[in-house]
């Protein structure tokens, strides 16, 4: 199981927000971030918005961290990217 999750720089409600992916399924995505108590409204499209206070919670919990490009390449790489505007690739599962 290989989850990945960049710095909390991400600026929005007033705090900083990290992304979770998954470079394998975004079944082992979801099950990772019920783990660690993610709610499932912060599932968007193909990552979790984690909040700064529980980023040491996802890396303590086996996320490896990595900056928001290596993020976005290897979710790309692993065919999980899903841009906004654009439909769920056939085959794969909208969301939890």
């Amino acid at each position: 199981m290989t989850l990945y999750i960049d710095p909390p720089t991400w600026p929005g409600y007033g705090r900083l927000w990290s992304h979770l992916v998954s470079d394998v399924s975004f079944e082992e995505l979801h099950a990772f971030a019920a783990a660690i108590g993610c709610p499932p409204r912060a599932f968007e499209r193909d990552h979790y918005d984690v909040p700064q206070a529980h980023y040491a919670d996802a890396v303590r919990a086996g996320a490896r961290e990595v900056g928001s490009k290596e993020l976005v390449r290897r979710l790309t790489a692993a065919g999980l990217r899903r841009p906004k505007g654009r439909p769920a690739p056939a085959g794969r599962p909208p969301g939890p």
